[in-house]
């Protein structure tokens, strides 16, 4: 299996083809900051994007990425050095952080989206995206504030 993960063209060949995209990543290309969470689609931890859309991963099979490419949290900025990492740290967001790849993985493709987004906007972009800790406000805030400062 051949998959285009974070720009790199890699060689998976232990993973069959029915497996789906998360596990591919964390145990074959060693990509651990995708997180599982449900397994069902449900929750969002497992976000990546698949040619700049948010994706659940869980329930991707590899076969069905084929030549599009993937990027994971540490494709976004392997040194967390990308707008959205930066204010999330600055405004506190995550408690447990179990959810935050996710939360920011789909807060990037909204803003490549829709650069200033509104409100409702961003509602609809994270609304499959399930925080236990209930940290929606200051995520709403760190998005909002990545917005302006130009975040893509």
């Amino acid at each position: 299996m051949k998959l285009k993960i974070n720009g790199e063209q890699r060689e998976l060949p232990q993973v069959d083809p029915t497996t789906p995209l998360l596990w591919a990543l964390r145990d074959e290309a060693g990509l651990t900051g995708t997180k599982f969470g449900c397994g069902m689609a449900q929750c969002g931890a497992c976000t990546v994007h698949v040619d700049g859309q948010a994706t659940r991963s869980c329930v991707l099979p590899v076969s069905q990425v084929g030549e599009r490419e993937v990027t994971t949290i540490e494709g976004l900025s392997p040194d967390g050095s990308h707008p959205l990492q930066k204010v999330w740290v600055e405004l506190g967001v995550a408690q447990c952080g179990y959810c935050q790849v996710g939360q920011i993985m789909s807060a990037a493709a909204l803003l490549e989206a829709i650069p200033d987004p509104t409100d409702d906007d961003i509602d609809a972009a994270l609304a499959g995206n399930i925080c236990r800790c209930g940290t929606y406000p200051r995520i709403r805030a760190a998005i909002r504030q990545a917005a302006k400062e130009g975040a893509k």
